[in-house]
């Protein structure tokens, strides 16, 4: 699958997440829908996705979705998700990212083997996830949900404690939604290259779309490692009570 190809297929995994009929608008373009249940942000909440050139919206009323289609409809595709930019444009609250999104196809994935290391696979409730988690923190915890994993999940060990982990949740439209997370010391090892490989590996062997969301720069250099191609981004924000 070419690139050119991965563009649509993303766009109707995130199509369907609106939960609310909604197409991307044509080239430059961002269309608004009223949603209140989205998959693209937190309830209440306005949510934006750019992919290929154009966009989608969800807001909470109908009052929201005016506004926010005037503030966004001036600006350009790039520039819907961009946090300042937004802030600037409307009475924003909290926000959640930007997080770029990217995808891989079987022809642009380059696999990491484990070579000498051992990779092992347990389950996403598994004890030891949990205590990685806690190492990391909450941030990073929160970014990788490993939690929410549904697949396998393939784990690398340091004198018997897991250090790096890697899965995915599945997603609607035959997605893969990527997980992954490394202990803060064994950082800088390709260890996450190593596990996310798996898993990817594991994804396209199901006949599944890999996706993988993040916002930190360490996190989309091991994207771009593995073949992830960038093509758009997502932004959630919380709007003024009165315009909600």
């Amino acid at each position: 699958m070419r690139v050119d190809a991965l563009v649509p297929r993303a766009r109707r995994l995130w199509e369907e997440l609106a939960r609310i009929p909604v197409s991307f608008a044509p080239p430059g373009g961002v269309n608004v829908a009223v949603s209140p249940r989205p998959g693209l942000c937190p309830v209440g909440w306005v949510g934006v996705v750019a992919l290929g050139g154009s966009a989608i919206a969800t807001a909470p009323s109908e009052r929201a979705a005016a506004i926010v289609r005037d503030a966004l409809g001036q600006l350009p595709v790039s520039a819907v998700v961009d946090g300042d930019v937004v802030r600037q444009a409307l009475p924003v609250g909290q926000m959640l990212g930007p997080a770029m999104l990217s995808y891989v196809s079987p022809a642009g994935f380059r696999p990491v083997p484990a070579d000498a290391m051992v990779m092992e696979q347990l389950p996403s409730d598994h004890p030891d996830l949990r205590i990685l988690e806690h190492t990391a923190g909450p941030e990073d915890a929160g970014e990788a949900a490993l939690d929410e994993i549904t697949s396998p999940t393939f784990v690398l060990r340091d004198h018997g404690r897991v250090v790096a982990a890697a899965g995915y949740c599945a997603w609607p439209r035959r997605t893969a939604h990527i997980s992954v997370l490394t202990a803060p010391e064994a950082r800088g090892q390709g260890l996450a290259r190593v596990t996310g490989s798996a898993a990817v590996v594991h994804a396209l062997s199901a006949g599944l779309l890999p996706q993988w969301r993040a916002r930190p720069a360490a996190s989309r250099r091991v994207a771009a490692a593995l073949g992830f191609e960038e093509l758009g981004s997502q932004l959630s924000f919380e709007i003024a009570a009165a315009i909600a």
